[in-house]
């Protein structure tokens, strides 16, 4: 979404009102009240609704997620070099959109999935402008990451449903599905991002 029809509503709009201030006189008649009206209260509305809709847009976008410095970690480690790294792997074959990633992965952690999630969403911005950010690598997901956002995609997917590791043992998958044996466990997809072990990674060049 563009930025350019929210900057021309609110010139429009700061003109308006401009002529509402240093012409009073337009408000006597029935029209110019309505008029006012429009300008000053509704036509803010209408800017409010349209710039929430496309920041809430923009922040889907990888790069807003990765702006953050405590972030370019996470952002290095979708380069990674190694198809056992689950993010990189994900990220570098598009098996998620490239300019949504953190968001497609990561969006009951984000600043939608629900009322106590944004609220987790506000407390990010808190600490990363008035707080003091964690360091990277202490950085912890709120909950244990549940499957449900791994089954967005790969349920009855070919791949998944019939892959030889999956199906090894018959109680695997059922138990994946249930969320009672994570995606992310040590000997399954463990390694994720990683980033205590970025300076030892080597990176895509591709992505140059």
């Amino acid at each position: 979404m563009s930025s350019t029809p929210l900057l021309l509503l609110i010139a429009v709009s700061a003109v308006l009102i401009g002529v509402i201030v240093f012409r009073p006189g337009v408000t006597a008649t029935a029209g110019g009240k309505m008029l006012a009206f429009f300008v000053l209260f509704l036509l803010p509305l209408v800017c409010l609704g349209i710039g929430t809709t496309y920041h809430i847009d923009n922040s889907k976008r990888t790069e807003f997620c990765l702006s953050c410095h405590e972030m370019e970690p996470f952002g290095k480690s979708l380069l990674v070099d190694d198809p056992a790294h689950l993010a990189a792997a994900h990220y570098q074959n598009h098996r998620i959109p490239a300019g949504e990633a953190c968001y497609t992965c990561h969006t009951t952690y984000a600043m939608f999935g629900g009322f106590r999630a944004k609220m987790q969403g506000l407390k990010h911005v808190y600490v990363h402008y008035l707080g003091t950010p964690p360091a990277p690598e202490a950085i912890r997901l709120y909950d244990p990451y549940n499957n449900r956002e791994c089954l967005h995609c790969h349920l009855g997917a070919r791949s998944f449903e019939e892959g030889a590791v999956h199906n090894a043992d018959p109680d695997l998958l059922p138990a994946v599905k249930a969320n009672k044996v994570s995606c992310v466990s040590s000997g399954c997809h463990e390694v994720v991002h990683d980033v205590a072990s970025l300076k030892n990674a080597k990176f895509w060049k591709g992505a140059l």
